[in-house]
């Protein structure tokens, strides 16, 4: 500990003005120097220098306050020693004090940007904002306001939740709605406008997340190393693993965003570029920084983790400056198709195009990536051990994973927006087949295999995370058999039977969102169905097949609503569209309908005949054990009986054996 609590005082607070300083002044002076331009490029009026600078500064605010809050709930959950305590309780120091005051300034700054961007994308001065109509029709001009309220919420409800947490299964809560919070204004701003807009929302996504982890881990870091509590070798080894993950996919999005923004111009004939440029280039300062950790983590120095912090305080001045500035894909001319999907489709969707007209589904391409590298890790650590791992379950998981990607990049995901029956492919692919697969592969046993327990001295790690994670009581409640069927099922009429389906396909983000929730509630369903993997609720095999019983008429009867509904679903959006081989709209929807009864009832069909056989099998080794058990000679169940049979035959008045067995 420093000797000197003034200097220490003094460190504590030059990194952070020193982060601040270079995150605000260039947004500010581009701010300054746009002026109107920005504006009247793209049609709008130019609120006044006052509204731009506000937005400005609190948009910069949140942003470090976010990636604050995520990046120091990372150190608190994932890098530092938790205390060995069943449940394992985190330290309430430091760490989690710059987490408690970071959300709170991010749920402050992300409530004042709510009429602020509303007065700042509509091209309006704040005093516009005192206007009962004006502040009505602002709100609901764009998505920003409402992207920002989403922010405000999350944020806001971690704040409190994190007032009480001091166990490491409370920070859950929390981290995930952190990240909510982060990505809500993120997809909805530039990566949501012209062609290829798909690709560039999935690259804004992963990049959003990655730098929050890492820029803000690396922050939180070295404050306390200017603390005076520098943060041991097991966790610096941590983080560099953490930047070794995080690094590739932040040079993946980078990449992917300057060709989506620059829409084929030279990066340097555009502000956008250049800031873009500047972005890679503190980039590559942040790999070598971190190249550096991990080769030698002994001799760390808290100045490390400072130059990554202002590498991420020069990030985020790129990302608060090209906020001000129009980016080049605004101006290409796009199709009606490019607004809704960010592509083209020329060609009629047939069996052959379906097969070969692949296009990248960026986001679930690289959960897909991530879930099969870590499952095939854990598969080699067992074998490296001396220890079996059933062929059959990493095939189906493999398998699983590679459904998803089939059903989101091939030729069903590239035309799934836009014909209702190729989006029910995808739908059954995401919902039926793949979670089935993946909850065939026990990736929880497999982990808990995988990952020894930490030993005495040894801060915690994956072993003691995953068992804190099923242990979770959100988790358990997700878990119940009535919420699952409800949340299954709910799939089909809550979505398609109502206003919301047309809605969410109007958007890549919903269009993403509703994807996770098919695979998530799949995943939930087929864990409590057939599961490998002990979960927090486990059913008997009379309540599994019962379990999936329940499920097939009401699959079937959303079949048979489909193909007899005179009212085509979201009708108007594929009208927008207006593709020359999607006249047909009727039948399109009647063909759907009788995939998703196929698709449904085929999959559970098949699910009853492996859980009888499972059942049977269960039944046989029972059985099996029970002679093994009673060959032995512990088992004196039989011989016990016939003693108390004995022990009746000789009480004085009782009838004799031959009675006995009369009766």
């Amino acid at each position: 500990m420093d000797s000197n609590p003034t200097r220490s005082q003094l460190r504590i607070a030059l990194l952070p003005i020193a982060v601040a300083a270079v995150a605000l002044a260039p947004p500010l002076a581009t701010t300054a120097l746009v002026g109107d331009s920005g504006f009247t490029q793209v049609g709008l009026g130019y609120p006044g220098s006052f509204t731009a600078f506000t937005a400005t500064v609190l948009q910069s605010v949140a942003l470090l306050a976010s990636w604050l809050t995520v990046g120091g709930l990372c150190v608190v959950m994932f890098l530092l020693p938790t205390r060995r305590t069943r449940p394992q309780a985190v330290h309430d120091g430091l760490d989690l004090s710059i987490v408690r005051r970071a959300v709170v300034a991010w749920a402050v700054s992300a409530a004042a940007m709510v009429p602020v961007s509303a007065a700042d994308a509509g091209g309006k001065p704040l005093s516009a904002l005192g206007d009962r109509a004006g502040l009505s029709f602002l709100l609901t001009s764009t998505d920003f306001p409402v992207a920002w309220m989403i922010s405000t919420a999350a944020a806001g409800l971690a704040a409190l939740l994190l007032r009480r947490a001091f166990l490491w299964r409370h920070l859950l809560g929390p981290l995930a709605l952190a990240v909510l919070a982060i990505l809500a204004p993120v997809v909805v701003g530039d990566i949501l406008v012209g062609p290829g807009h798909d690709h560039g929302g999935d690259a804004g996504t992963v990049q959003a997340v990655a730098e929050a982890v890492l820029f803000g881990a690396a922050t939180v870091l070295a404050l306390r190393a200017a603390n005076g509590s520098p943060p041991p070798v097991p966790a610096v080894r941590r983080f560099a693993l953490v930047g070794a993950a995080a690094l590739p996919l932040l040079a993946l999005s980078a990449v992917v965003l300057l060709r989506f923004r620059m829409a084929g111009l030279a990066p340097l004939s555009n502000p956008t570029g250049r800031w873009s440029l500047l972005a890679i280039a503190s980039l590559a300062v942040t790999v070598a920084v971190v190249v550096a950790l991990s080769r030698r983590p002994e001799a760390w120095s808290g100045q490390l983790f400072a130059v990554i912090a202002l590498t991420g305080a020069v990030t985020a001045a790129a990302h608060g400056s090209m906020g001000r500035i129009p980016p080049p894909q605004y101006f290409v001319p796009t199709e009606l198709i490019e607004v809704f999907l960010g592509y083209t489709l020329p060609d009629a969707p047939d069996l052959g195009t379906l097969l070969t007209a692949w296009r990248p589904n960026l986001l679930f391409t690289v959960i897909a990536g991530a879930a099969i590298v870590g499952y095939g890790a854990a598969w080699i650590r067992i074998a490296r051990s001396g220890e079996r791992w059933p062929v059959g379950r990493g095939i189906a998981w493999m398998l699983g994973w590679a459904t998803v990607v089939f059903a989101t990049s091939s030729g069903v995901g590239k035309y799934a927006g836009a014909d209702f029956a190729i989006h029910m492919v995808m739908h059954m692919g995401l919902n039926m087949l793949a979670p089935m697969l993946m909850a065939l592969g026990g990736v929880v046993t497999l982990v808990l295999k995988a990952a020894r327990p930490a030993g005495r001295g040894e801060p915690v790690g994956v072993y003691e995370w995953t068992g804190e994670l099923m242990r979770w009581r959100p988790g358990a409640v997700a878990y119940h058999p009535v919420l699952v069927f409800v949340l299954f099922i709910s799939s089909y009429y809550g979505l398609y039977l109502t206003e919301l389906f047309g809605i969410a396909i109007r958007f890549h983000w919903a269009h993403q969102l509703m994807n996770v929730h098919f695979l998530v509630t799949g995943y939930l369903f087929y864990s409590l169905a057939v599961g490998v993997d002990r979960g927090p609720r486990q059913l008997p095999h009379i309540g599994r097949l019962g379990f999936v019983f329940a499920s097939m008429p009401f699959h079937a009867f959303f079949g048979v609503v489909l193909m007899s509904m005179s009212t085509v679903i979201a009708e108007t959006f594929y009208r927008y569209l207006d593709q020359p081989w999607a006249t047909d709209l009727p039948a399109s929807q009647r063909a759907g309908g009788g995939i998703a009864w196929a698709g449904a009832e085929i999959p559970l069909l098949i699910l009853i005949i492996a859980l009888s056989l499972q059942w049977a099998r269960s039944d046989e080794r029972e059985a099996l054990r029970k002679d093994r058990h009673y060959d032995t000679g512990l088992d004196d169940e039989f011989e016990a009986y016939n003693r108390m049979l004995k022990a009746l035959s000789e009480r004085p008045g009782a009838p004799g054996p031959q009675e006995t067995r009369s009766r």
